[in-house]
């Protein structure tokens, strides 16, 4: 059975897991602006420091594997239509290279200013954490469920959560930290390039 996260809530991730699952999903209120919302997640690969130590450790829809394939983003869901996970990320903890320490799982609303969007038009936003049988599981047996419940009114970016090592165990940390100016301004943050 899952166990449902609130914000700040950390949690050890069972011990000896091998591949795992990340979905996120969502839902748009009304909206009439003229324009789909078109959400995109993506992972963030990072040192010690917190921060990217190459390039390549971004996953996102234009950079969908990490070097050595420990994490796979399946693609860009434009519309975000239809029930479960809109986008998924793949992990396999045995391929993750010793210097990466923390997983940064983020969500952006693409061209969010030009279509005047913010994740106060998103409802029903969650991330699960599942464990696979193996490498054809696509759906996993969630162990973890963080539903973000907070408004987010002028955001375009959002730190949903994080795995991270501690003490050579992985946990997850529900973060929901929200920034304004989209992708850009979540790559700046970990230290990557623009």
């Amino acid at each position: 059975m899952a166990i449902n996260l609130a914000k700040g809530q950390r949690m050890s991730i069972e011990s000896g897991l091998q591949l795992a699952l990340v979905g996120l999903g969502w839902d748009t209120n009304r909206y009439d602006g003229g324009y789909d919302f078109d959400l995109d997640a993506s992972a963030f690969l990072l040192g010690e420091n917190g921060k990217l130590m190459r390039d390549e450790d971004f996953i996102f829809y234009n950079n969908l594997e990490s070097r050595n394939k420990a994490v796979i983003h399946t693609g860009d869901n434009r519309t975000g239509d239809g029930d479960g996970d809109d986008e998924v990320i793949y992990i396999d903890f045995t391929k993750i290279p010793n210097d990466v320490k923390k997983i940064a799982i983020c969500v952006t609303i693409d061209e969010a200013e030009v279509r005047r969007q913010n994740f106060g038009q998103v409802s029903n936003a969650y991330i699960r954490l599942a464990k696979r049988t193996d490498e054809f599981d696509e759906e996993g047996e969630t162990l973890l469920k963080f539903d973000l419940e907070e408004e987010f009114s002028i955001e375009t970016a959002l730190v949903v959560a994080e795995l991270y090592q501690k003490n050579g165990e992985w946990k997850f940390n529900a973060v929901a930290a929200g920034y304004q100016g989209g992708l850009e301004a979540i790559v700046r943050s970990f230290g990557g390039n623009v």
